[in-house]
This record gives C-alpha cells, sequence and structure tokens, in this order.
C-alpha cells in the first residue's frame, strides 16, 4: 500500500512525513543583550548641552537663565523666533525689548503682539505688575493667547480676533480674565479681568498670515470687592437703586470714577449708561439680582462699558445685590 503525505501529497514511506518533527528541531541561537542605557544617557546628555546653548543665548539676565527649566528655556526661544520672523533685525518694530523700564511704567497696562494664529510674540515686562506672572511664568501657561485666559472668554476671544483679521487697521475691544500668580488669586480672590484693545497690523506689503501681528494694550479692570468686603473710596464707588434699576442714591466717589456729579445720577436709569454691547449681560445679572430673595449673596460679577460724563467708555466690574427688606439693589462697582 502506498502511503501519500497529507501536505504535499508525495508517496511516503510508512510513518513518514515530509514535516520536520518538533522533537527534531534544531534550538535556535539566542541573541545576545545588548543594553540601550549608555545610548540614551548619550542622547540625554546631547539634548542638554544643546539646551544649555540656546539658554545661553536667550537676552536675559544670568540669575534668570539659572531659574529657568527646560520647558521655560523652550518657550522663551520660539517666543524669539516668531518675534524675529515678525520683526526681522532691519526692521524697526512698535515694540519689543527697546522700550525701557521707565517709558513701561507710564503705561496703564502692558503690551502684547500677537501672530495671525494667536501665537504670543512679545509681552512686555511690566506684565508682573498687572498679574503677578513674569514673562517667562507666564509662558509656562502656554504659547497662545488662549492659554493664559481664564473662565470661559475663549471663542468670545476668538471672534473678536477673527474680526480684526478680516480688517486690518480695525481697533477691537474685549475683555477677559487672564492667569495670575497664587499670591495674586488669595490676594484678590481671583483672575484678574483685563480690557485687550488692539488691532491687526500689516508689517509688508503685500499682506499676509506670515507678516501680520495683533498690536494690543491690556489694561486691568479695577478689582471689586466681593461678599460685602469694602475698600478703599479710591477704589470704589456704590450705587443704590430701584427694582427697575434707577439711581436712588450714588457715592461721591463715582464723580473721580465716571465725572458725573451724584444729584446728576439719581433719578436716571442705570441702562441710559451702559454701552449697548453690553446691556444683555447687565440685564442677565438684573435679573438674577431680581430673582433673590432678600438680602442674598451678590449675583456674579459683571465686567460692563459704562458711559462717562466725557463720552468715554469706561471698564467697571459691577456686583449686586438686593437690600434686607428686598426693595432696593446695591451695585459696588
Amino acid at each position: 500500500m502506498t502511503i501519500f503525505c497529507t501536505h504535499c501529497h508525495q508517496p511516503l514511506q510508512a510513518e513518514m512525513s515530509c514535516l520536520p518533527r518538533r522533537g527534531k528541531q534544531a534550538p535556535r541561537a539566542s541573541r545576545p543583550f545588548r543594553s540601550t542605557k549608555s545610548a540614551s544617557k548619550a542622547r540625554r546628555d546631547q539634548i542638554n548641552a544643546e539646551l544649555q546653548a540656546l539658554r545661553s543665548l536667550l537676552p536675559i539676565s544670568m540669575q534668570e537663565k539659572e531659574r529657568l527649566s527646560y520647558l521655560h528655556t523652550m518657550a522663551l526661544v520660539c517666543l524669539r523666533l516668531r518675534g524675529a520672523q515678525l520683526f526681522p533685525p532691519d526692521s524697526a518694530p512698535p515694540v519689543g525689548p527697546a522700550l525701557g523700564t521707565e517709558l513701561l511704567s507710564l503705561l496703564p497696562g502692558f503690551l502684547l503682539v500677537l501672530s495671525a494664529s494667536g501665537k504670543l510674540v512679545y509681552i512686555s515686562e511690566n506684565v508682573a505688575q498687572v498679574l503677578g506672572l513674569s514673562v517667562v511664568e507666564l509662558l509656562a501657561q502656554g504659547d497662545t493667547v488662549f492659554d493664559i485666559l481664564g473662565g470661559q472668554a475663549c471663542d468670545e476671544v476668538y471672534k473678536k480676533l477673527l474680526l480684526a483679521q478680516e480688517e486690518p487697521g480695525r481697533e477691537v475691544t474685549f475683555v477677559s480674565e487672564m492667569c495670575t500668580s497664587k499670591a495674586f488669586r488669595l490676594q484678590h480672590g481671583g483672575n484678574r479681568v483685563v480690557t485687550v484693545c488692539g488691532r491687526f497690523v500689516a508689517l509688508s506689503w503685500p499682506p499676509s498670515p506670515s507678516t501680520t501681528a495683533f498690536l494690543a494694550l491690556c489694561t486691568p479692570v479695577m478689582q471689586s470687592p466681593a461678599d460685602g468686603k469694602v475698600g478703599s473710596q479710591d477704589d470704589i464707588f456704590q450705587s443704590t437703586h430701584m427694582l427697575d434699576m434707577t439711581f436712588i442714591d450714588v457715592t461721591e466717589s463715582v464723580t473721580y470714577h465716571l465725572g458725573y456729579r451724584r444729584e446728576e445720577l439719581v433719578g436716571q436709569s442705570w441702562y441710559n449708561l451702559l454701552h449697548p454691547e453690553d446691556t444683555d449681560l447687565a440685564a442677565g445679572q438684573h435679573r438674577a439680582v431680581g430673582e433673590s430673595f432678600g438680602a442674598g449673596p451678590a449675583a456674579g460679577a459683571a465686567v460692563l462699558r459704562v458711559l462717562r460724563r466725557d463720552r468715554a467708555w469706561a471698564w467697571l466690574r459691577v456686583w449686586a445685590r438686593r437690600d434686607g427688606g428686598g426693595r432696593c439693589i446695591t451695585c459696588t462697582c
């Protein structure tokens, strides 16, 4: 009888197969173990040496260089590269390190320059006086303007920047919370509200996203006390309103902030002083206070533009609450 292999169908002798038996397989030679520890260390040492070289090129003091982490070093390098791309060495940037400390101290806020995509290009050194964070510490939050914003304002800020980019030269203004230091938050109860006023400027012709920058001045909105904590009369003013927000009384310090005398405001509606774009926000705060019972906690702060007597707009952070009898509304601005 002829036996055929079940695999190759060739005639085989009895108890034979074309497949090698497992027991007769030759053992494979084991590969020698190679440690990659030394190679990894060599790569890390090379990366560290390159970061040290980059750190040494940064135009900051030696003391600041010694405090820089690798993350801070790369953030500063990226900031300088974006600045060099928008403002080449042979051009004269409208803002930059040439601004001295004395000149920056005269500004009501700090300077901010963004690329067309919202990347941070320049932040003036006096940002520490406004936010309590140095430029290096602020860059640790991220490399775009949206990374340093607090709250839920990113969508609104994006729309404003898009509007300004579509019409270069058009000035836009928006208000948002910005990240602050822990010490600042402990002292003031939260991040700082900042007004950003700026415009996109084409740095060369024809304009393109790579040669367009958003130049802005960031001015802090006055901090107001929360939950009844009263500060200096130079910092705040208080007003009392009927339930329809008609002025009943206002402190004399309103003259310092808005230019009005007390008697000019009594009997006038609060809404007559508000910017048209801020009436919905003010109405929401008004509604929240109106729905509260008695002297409940103050409604959430609203940042509103209020018309000054000289016809200019002043940004105010407003807290509102009802009095004990629930018949009046008190605003702290």
